[in-house]
This record gives structure tokens, C-alpha cells and sequence, in this order.
């Protein structure tokens, strides 16, 4: 079968940096899902992109369909066929629905039953024929944020301005918002033209003719050499935030690293606040000594070729002297304020229209901290600390500093806090309360900040909750699903053995106090359980725990996460241990039973009727008082399986559901008593054993 080469590049205006990379992994998951759809073989797939285009070549393109000889399954033979031993509409209708017709028709049988089966020959379309649908690819691509443009009805990420659609030598016709395919493409806006392509294997290296990289991986790797090779020439550290090495690149086509300077002087800003400037504003790497000082230089990625740079570098020297001399007027300005000052601000400024001001969250957080700190029974340092971290740990946003550079909130807030006098850990509490502020960011090392994070992040989440705004498939505005996640890992890192559901409890109750709930109290509560659950199970899934092990330690209350983790890996541990499945049956039997008890009362032993009841109930008590010394997780479970036994000649010789009404109830109480104990381990019913 003859092969081809298949070219699909769409050009656009400049598209956001950060948009780039996923709508290029998407084009090539979206092309290679419809090639395995129509059935059309293919040897490789690769994607490329810029700031102005995304593309795929396909290499080895089938210029047929595959041909499809398949076995259809149709209605049952007693279904196909009428008393006269003729076709009825069912055995019909199937044939037609296949392209056959019933002449063509066997029968199989199938666990006892014969069924209807005909074979079916598809003859393979041109491959040429069906590219037309790439269209409708093209069309179907979904952004973070779209736009229109002129009277255009397509909703894109930028206007498109051309398309390729190249087979072999061949160009596949369809247009969209009046563009239509062509084999002609588009340089570097500046330094390349327009150009021809004749056959997909040149599409890269032409458009290298051009100025214009399009392997990104082949761009950013060019980046990063250039960076090694000025850190050589000039002995310098250049630290390489990927996720900033990642959106330089997709800003530019063609490379080209170069390096400039700012004054001495503003090296007595905090090295955050510059390295702020530089990244988050300028898209500049910042430039280390060897032993890790700033140096007053950063190094700048331009898109185009190497000359004029003393004149490029200069004008990046300009821009970033603006930028630092307001930062440095900021912090001056900033360290004329003090703290008190700045709290009245945040009584005049709105955090949410129905959930109040920036001050009645600090006081509701503060109050929360003092909660987690006497569950926690810290030290008065550390409670002080905490303490007297969450009754300032907004005053850093009313600041100059914060309100021109978001990202530092809570990092001028430790430095200003420092510059007024405040204790190191009330200062460092300040700025780690914000923690973990990403998925790659640590959690909080002090205890006063460990506490006022978890505080914080669940005061959010309960207010949240409180007016309805719950996360919903992809929207999550207020981050909560991180914020989530951020108390259940603090909570780990810390091994706090602290009950998550009181913690909620308390966070509702102070939502309440401020009459924020516009729902009860016990519903919020509820809602925010799962919540939580649905987190955890997520970070047990990453330990490759077992989902229904998972299901069995989220089956009651959430008490201690630490201990709640340890007992999953306990369970995963002993699942393919011999005895594992007697065990679990015997402990689920339990809390099956247990289900029945309409009312749980005192356990009464003079109702007891034989002596395995009376066994099963001094070996309970045994274990219930033992469980609560238990050193580990290990233990507990041993202790729990130790149960069979007595369980096992318990139910062979006792009828828990007797006659006499009060021996029946009296033996659903202690059956829903031992249960409590076995569901505070897991809830073993939901294990599944083979």
C-alpha cells in the first residue's frame, strides 16, 4: 500500500505564550484519534508550534483506508426467525443496517443460545477523499479564552490567517472564516517571508530558512544552551525556572539570548522583589554569583537573530530601570506605614460582596488558629506566634509593593514585619501561611505558619461553601481544590492528629456566627466532607493505593489524615497476605449485621445466651482498650483480624436476629458497637475479596 506524507499547519496572529504548548498537544491528540477512528495507518506523528502557528506532520500516511472484514452479532436465532421458519423484521432489518442481506446469514452459538452472525466487507475509502474533515478538527479546538474577530461567527484562540493542508504534493481543500488551504506559509514576521511548501519532509527546515523553529523542544533547548554558554563566558549562575524557560519559548520563533544591566543600588531591594521585576514583568532570567548573590545583570531572550544586541540590550536596560525604580520608591514609601495602619485598611476593603471584608476574615481566621492551636496543645510560643501572625497576615496587601506586584504577597509581608519589630516567627508565619502556593511549592516548616495556612485555606473553603460557590468540573475561581489539597499535605507533613472534621465544624460555625450561611449548617458541613474526601482519595490514588482500599478509610469519620494515609497503606500492604480475604469477611460481617440496629443501646451481658457471646464481648473490650495504645497503624490491624476467631464461633452458634425482641436488640447494639470500633479503622464491607 503506496504511503504519503501529511502536512496541517494553522497560522495566527501571536497567541499567548501559555496557551501554546496544550493547543499544539491537542491539535496532534485530536489529528491521531481521528486517523485511528477512520482506520487510516500512519507510521509517526509529530506536533509543532510558535507564537504564530500550530502544526502536525504526519509521516507514512496510508493513502487508503483499511479494508474491514468483521463479524457482526445480530438478534437471537428464536428472535430472527417466525414460527414458519422465515425472517422476521428484526433478522432484516440487521442485514440492512450491515450491508448484507439475509442470504448471508449464520449461526453461532453463544452460552447456550444461537445467534444471528453475518460477515461484512467494507472496501477502504481514499485517504484523500475523507482530509476534507480535518476541518472540523480545526474547527473543535478549545482554549482557555477565545475571541472573534471581524463578522466572523468561529470562536478562536487568534485570528487565522492561513492554513496548509498538505498530502504528498497535494493540496486538501476546505477553508475556514474564509481562509482556504494552501501550500503557502509565513516566516518570521520580521526577518523571514512567505514561502511554498512542496512536500511535508521540508516543512521544517524551510521555515528554518526563514527564522522561524518550529520543534519547540528543538527552541528551548537552543535557549537554554545560549544561557550555559553566557554563564561560561561571564562566570555566572543563571537559575532556570522551567515554567519561565517554557513561556520564553513560546514567544518566540528564532532565539537569540543576550545579556544587560541595572544599577548597583537596586541590589538593596529583597532579592524577591527584583527577581519579580525581571520574571513575572519582563520575561528576564535574574543572574547569580557562585556562591548565589544577585548581580546587578539579567540575561533576555530576543526574538530574532544577533544583530544590533548592544542596541536590544539597551533598550531591555531602560524598561527594567523604570520598573525598578518604582519598586524601589514603593518599598521606601511602604516602610513609612505602620502595621495598625495598614489593619484599618483592610476594614475598607471588600474580600467577597457576601462574605465581607478583608478585616472579618483575618478576625474569622484568627479565631480558627487559636482553635487548631488548643487542639494541638502547642507550646505558648508557638501559640503567641500564631496568634499574633493571623491578627496581621493580610497587612502586607494594602502595601504599595503587593499592590503593584501581587506575587509577593506574604514575601514583603515577613520583610515588613521584620522592619517592624516583630518576632522572626510571626514574620516567617506571615509569609508561609500563604503555602503551599503551587503544586511544586513545599509546605510550611514553622509551626505558627503550618497552623495559620491550614486556618486560612479552610476559612476560605468553609466561606465559600457558605454562599454556594462549591467547585464544579473545571471551575474552581477561588482555587479551592489547591487549598484543599494544601491543609490535607500540611497535615501529613506536620503529622498533626488532629480531626479534620472538627476543623470544619469550627470553620462553619465561625461562618455562621458572621451570618454568611445561606444554608445549614450540618448541609455545609456535609458538603465540605466530601469535598475533602474526594482530595484525599486523589493523593492516596497517587500512592497507587487500591480505589476500593481508598473507598474502605474514607467509609467514616474524617479524623486524623496521618493516621487515615498509614491505614491505607496498612490495607494495600496486606491485601495478597494469606488470610487477607477471611479476615476482612469476618470484620464486614460484623458491620453488615450492624446495619440492622434500629436503636444502639448499652450492651446488656445478661441477655447473653451462650458463652462464645460472652467470649466475642471480653475479647472486644480487650481490643478496644488495646487500640488505644496501639503504636501504629500495623498494630491496630492486627489487633482488629485477631477478632476472627471469636467471630467466626460466635455467629456459627448464635442467631443474632432472635426471636425474644430485647436479646435481638441487645445483640444489634453490640454488633453496632463492634462495628464503631472495626469502622475506625475502615470500613471493611467495602474491600472486595476474591
Amino acid at each position: 500500500m503506496t504511503k504519503k506524507d501529511l502536512l496541517l499547519e494553522i497560522g495566527l496572529e501571536e497567541m499567548p505564550a501559555r496557551f501554546v504548548t496544550n493547543s499544539m498537544n491537542q491539535l496532534s491528540d485530536k489529528v491521531q484519534a481521528w486517523l485511528l477512528e477512520k482506520n487510516i495507518s500512519f507510521e509517526n506523528i509529530q506536533a509543532y508550534s510558535s507564537p504564530r502557528r500550530l502544526a502536525v506532520v504526519v509521516e507514512g500516511l496510508n493513502e487508503t483506508q483499511e479494508d474491514i472484514h468483521e463479524e457482526a452479532k445480530g438478534p437471537a436465532k428464536k428472535i430472527a426467525l417466525n414460527d414458519e421458519g422465515n425472517w422476521t423484521k428484526a433478522a432484516i432489518g440487521f442485514c440492512r443496517g450491515q450491508g448484507v442481506s439475509t442470504d448471508d446469514i449464520y449461526f453461532k452459538e453463544i452460552n447456550g443460545v444461537e445467534y444471528v452472525h453475518v460477515n461484512k466487507f467494507i472496501k477502504g475509502q481514499e485517504t484523500k477523499a475523507l482530509l476534507p474533515e480535518l476541518q472540523q478538527i480545526i474547527s473543535a479546538l478549545t482554549f482557555p479564552k477565545n475571541m472573534k474577530w471581524a463578522d466572523k461567527e468561529l470562536r478562536f484562540v487568534r485570528p487565522i490567517k492561513w492554513i496548509i493542508a498538505l498530502f504528498g504534493n497535494e493540496v486538501i481543500p476546505f477553508e475556514i472564516t474564509e481562509v482556504k488551504t494552501a501550500n503557502e506559509t509565513r516566516g518570521h514576521r520580521f526577518l523571514g517571508k512567505n514561502i511554498e511548501i512542496n512536500e511535508a519532509k521540508d516543512y521544517v527546515k524551510a521555515l528554518l530558512g526563514q527564522y522561524v523553529i518550529v520543534d519547540a523542544a528543538e527552541r528551548k533547548e537552543a535557549i537554554r544552551s545560549q544561557l550555559s554558554r553566557i554563564e561560561e563566558d561571564q562566570n555566572w549562575v543563571i537559575p532556570i525556572d522551567e515554567d519561565l524557560l517554557e513561556e520564553v519559548t513560546n514567544l518566540v520563533e528564532y532565539p537569540t539570548a543576550l545579556y544587560g544591566r541595572f544599577e548597583e543600588e537596586y541590589l538593596d531591594l529583597p532579592d524577591e522583589v527584583l527577581i519579580t521585576s525581571m520574571k513575572e514583568h519582563q520575561r528576564y532570567f535574574p543572574v547569580k554569583s557562585q556562591e548565589g548573590a544577585l548581580l546587578p545583570y539579567f540575561v533576555t531572550v530576543r526574538n530574532g537573530g544577533h544583530e544590533h544586541l548592544d542596541t536590544v540590550a539597551r533598550g531591555n536596560e531602560k524598561v527594567l530601570r523604570a520598573r525598578l525604580s518604582d519598586a524601589d520608591f514603593f518599598y521606601k514609601e511602604d516602610q513609612k506605614t505602620e502595621i495598625n495602619t495598614s489593619l484599618k485598611k483592610l476594614e475598607k476593603i471588600v474580600y467577597h460582596e457576601e462574605i465581607g471584608t478583608l478585616a472579618e476574615k483575618v478576625g474569622r481566621v484568627r479565631s480558627l488558629t487559636n482553635k487548631l492551636s488548643g487542639l494541638l496543645a502547642l507550646n505558648s510560643e508557638d501559640k503567641a506566634a500564631a496568634d499574633r501572625a493571623a491578627e496581621i497576615s493580610k497587612f502586607d496587601l494594602v502595601s504599595n509593593m503587593v499592590y503593584e506586584f501581587p506575587e509577593l504577597q506574604g514575601f514583603m509581608g515577613e520583610k515588613y514585619a521584620l522592619q517592624k519589630g516583630e518576632e522572626e516567627a510571626v514574620a516567617k508565619a506571615i509569609n508561609e501561611h500563604y503555602m503551599p502556593r503551587n503544586a511544586e511549592d513545599g509546605t510550611p516548616s514553622s509551626i505558627p505558619g503550618a497552623v495559620l495556612s491550614i486556618a486560612e485555606k479552610m476559612d476560605t473553603i468553609a466561606s465559600c461553601f457558605a454562599i454556594g460557590i462549591i467547585p464544579s468540573g473545571s471551575q474552581d475561581p477561588y482555587a479551592l481544590r489547591r487549598q484543599a489539597a494544601g491543609i490535607v499535605q500540611i497535615l501529613l507533613d506536620q503529622e498533626w492528629e488532629v480531626s479534620l472534621e472538627d476543623l470544619i465544624r469550627a470553620a462553619v460555625s465561625l461562618t455562621a456566627e458572621a451570618n454568611i450561611n445561606k444554608k445549614d449548617k450540618q448541609e455545609i458541613e456535609e458538603e465540605m466532607i466530601s469535598f475533602f474526601k474526594l482530595r484525599i482519595k486523589y493523593s492516596l490514588q497517587e500512592k497507587q493505593i487500591r480505589y476500593d482500599l481508598i473507598d474502605a478509610v474514607l467509609g467514616h469519620h474524617l479524623d486524623s489524615i496521618p493516621s487515615l494515609v498509614k491505614r491505607a497503606e496498612v490495607l494495600n500492604q496486606e491485601k495478597d497476605a494469606e488470610g487477607f480475604k477471611g479476615n476482612v469477611e469476618a470484620l464486614s460481617r460484623i458491620i453488615n449485621i450492624s446495619s440492622k440496629a434500629e436503636v444502639v443501646g448499652e450492651i446488656n451481658t445478661a441477655l447473653f445466651e451462650n458463652d462464645h457471646e460472652q467470649q466475642l464481648y471480653e475479647k472486644f473490650l480487650s481490643v478496644k482498650e488495646n487500640l488505644e495504645k496501639a503504636s501504629s497503624e500495623k498494630d491496630a490491624y492486627t489487633l482488629l483480624i485477631s477478632l476472627k476467631p471469636e467471630i467466626d464461633d460466635y455467629f456459627e452458634h448464635t442467631m443474632v436476629m432472635a426471636d425474644n425482641q430485647a436479646i435481638k436488640e441487645n445483640r444489634l447494639s453490640f454488633m453496632a458497637h463492634l462495628a464503631n470500633m472495626i469502622k475506625s479503622f475502615a470500613n471493611m464491607n467495602q474491600i472486595l475479596v476474591k
